[in-house]
């Protein structure tokens, strides 16, 4: 059994060698193109000076490219570190320079966002997707000339549990930590679905996950890889269109989020609805009655019943051909065990809750811990069991069921977001004295961010304001829907802000809503150089 992404692909390569393997923008490629395609890659970064171990950082929307430089970076050894591209500031800034790569592969929208950051950064090279016309300058090299190297490089033998990839997840109270992820890990993750039947081989994955994300790469790629299926990437996700694209490319399979399937359920109904009949669509988590409606509508079945995240993926997934329950996050996953602990980490009863902590039964089933961050991968990881963070509890026939998340965790629009550094950006605005941020429940899912901000005296600060300050300072995700100001935060005896007090409070009348106020980034400015403003 094939261990690495490596030797799985090359496997794929021999056995099927005229299939395809993934369409993601510029039409299907077969494993021979592929393979050809990403020798020569893998060739012309080992030219540019990339050693084994050595970081990659990629700025790149859902685009070939962003698979071409997975599979090269799997043969010459090299750790990419794909960051989320709508990141600016900073938010892009610092996962630049904590990650210490060298070169960074961008487009022409992320190498504008990132160039004013690099003086702070260990780039010393740039690799151009879209070189502008001409020479490039001496410290820029263009992704076409890498393809056409003639440079020798001889293949090497990958271990398991060397790294991968560092996909970075955003903090709570604390700085986004990056995951190191192996490449025994990747395997893993894909085969997992596998045996679960989530993905079959013969099917065809479509999806709209950003191949920054462990949901794309892993979850979506590299199931596909190890599974003898292929894979077609949406460029973004459209919920007015996703449908009807999965439909004209052939898929038999959509992998989503749930606020993605409540997305397109919102959509007018259409005629050709329940005409393609998909074997299964993976919307996870969605609401059992969301579930049977899309079901109703689109005569396709739905599978919610699991639960990961980028540290250890899957940790729960019912098998789609075995007993159901619909509420449930799924039966815990084979090659993981799975506790529910007090706060003092002692098992809790069966049909109780407490903290989902978790730990492998065989190498490479879990993430080897935070880039950079020795202490806290010794935290999450205490008593050798890793603390997810999340709420839970086990039943008596031990399906998992998903309480609720780990407390001042903002996820919105399908993206994590740390308060922590949202919290630093807004501080520096001279009109706020003190700022706290928190979730609220969104209509479709997910959170809204809600800015709770106390002013300095004599000053004024309006959602405007706010909107105005934040719009080339954070990803377009992390501005706060709503703002109330306040004359002070509740806090503890200690002095620390009691967010769970401003969660419950909602959105009261004397909360002001910056998108019913039109206060809202066009998509055709999300991304790309922060515009010339007055703060």
């Amino acid at each position: 059994m094939f261990s690495t992404v490596d030797e799985v692909f090359r496997d794929r390569v021999r056995r099927t060698p005229d299939a395809p393997v993934a369409d993601c923008g510029r039409g299907p490629v077969t494993f021979a193109e592929l393979d050809a395609r990403t020798d020569r890659l893998a060739a012309g970064l080992t030219a540019l000076g990339v050693r084994p171990g050595d970081r990659i950082a990629l700025i790149v929307p859902n685009r070939a490219e962003m698979i071409e430089l997975l599979i090269a970076t799997a043969k010459c050894g090299a750790v990419q570190v794909p960051l989320n591209y709508w990141l600016r500031g900073e938010f892009l800034r610092y996962q630049l320079a904590d990650c210490g790569a060298r070169l960074l592969i961008a487009d022409d929208l992320g190498y504008a966002s990132a160039a004013p950051l690099l003086g702070e950064t260990e780039i010393e090279q740039v690799v151009l997707l879209d070189p502008p016309p001409g020479e490039p300058a001496p410290d820029r090299v263009r992704y076409a000339d890498l393809l056409a190297t003639d440079a020798e490089w001889t293949p090497r033998q990958a271990n398991p549990s060397d790294l991968l990839a560092i996909l970075y997840t955003s903090g709570t109270t604390a700085l986004p930590k990056g995951c190191m992820l192996s490449t025994g890990y990747y395997v893993t993750v894909g085969r997992s679905y596998g045996e679960r039947g989530w993905v079959r081989p013969g099917d065809r994955v479509y999806t709209a996950f950003p191949l920054f994300h462990s949901s794309g790469q892993m979850v979506a790629f590299m199931s596909a890889l190890v599974n003898d299926a292929d894979i077609v990437v949406a460029p973004e996700f459209h919920a007015a269109t996703f449908m009807a694209d999965a439909r004209a490319a052939g898929a038999t399979m959509l992998v989503g989020v749930g606020v993605m399937a409540q997305a397109i359920l919102e959509q007018p109904p259409h005629p050709d609805d329940a005409t393609s009949r998909f074997r299964l669509a993976s919307w996870v988590p969605l609401p059992a009655d969301r579930q049977e409606e899309f079901e109703a509508r689109f005569a396709t079945p739905v599978m919610s019943e699991g639960y990961g995240q980028t540290e250890c993926v899957p940790i729960s997934a019912s098998a789609v051909d075995g007993r159901r329950v619909r509420t449930s996050s799924g039966l815990t996953a084979p090659l993981i065990d799975v506790r529910i602990v007090d706060e003092h980490d002692d098992e809790v009863p069966t049909g109780r809750s407490g903290e989902i902590v978790v730990r492998p039964r065989v190498p490479d089933a879990t993430f080897h811990g935070y880039w950079n961050k020795p202490a806290e991968t010794v935290a999450t990881w205490r008593d050798l069991w890793h603390h997810t963070g999340d709420f839970g509890l086990l039943d008596a026939d031990g399906y998992l069921h998903f309480v609720d998340r780990k407390k001042d965790v903002l996820r919105r629009r399908g993206e994590n977001v740390s308060s922590l550094q949202l919290e630093q950006v807004i501080r520096t605005h001279p009109a706020v004295a003190d700022i706290a941020v928190c979730a609220v429940p969104a209509p479709l899912g997910d959170d809204d961010i809600k800015a709770c901000v106390v002013l300095e005296p004599d000053r004024t600060f309006t959602p405007a304001d706010l909107f105005e300050f934040l719009r080339d300072r954070v990803p377009y995700f992390a501005i706060p829907r709503y703002l109330q100001l306040r004359t002070e935060l509740p806090v503890n005896a200690l002095g620390r802000v009691m967010k769970h007090v401003l969660r419950d409070e909602g959105v009261g009348p004397d909360v002001a809503d910056l998108e019913a106020l039109g206060l809202v980034v066009p998509r055709d400015e999300r991304r790309g150089p922060a515009r010339d403003r007055v703060s």
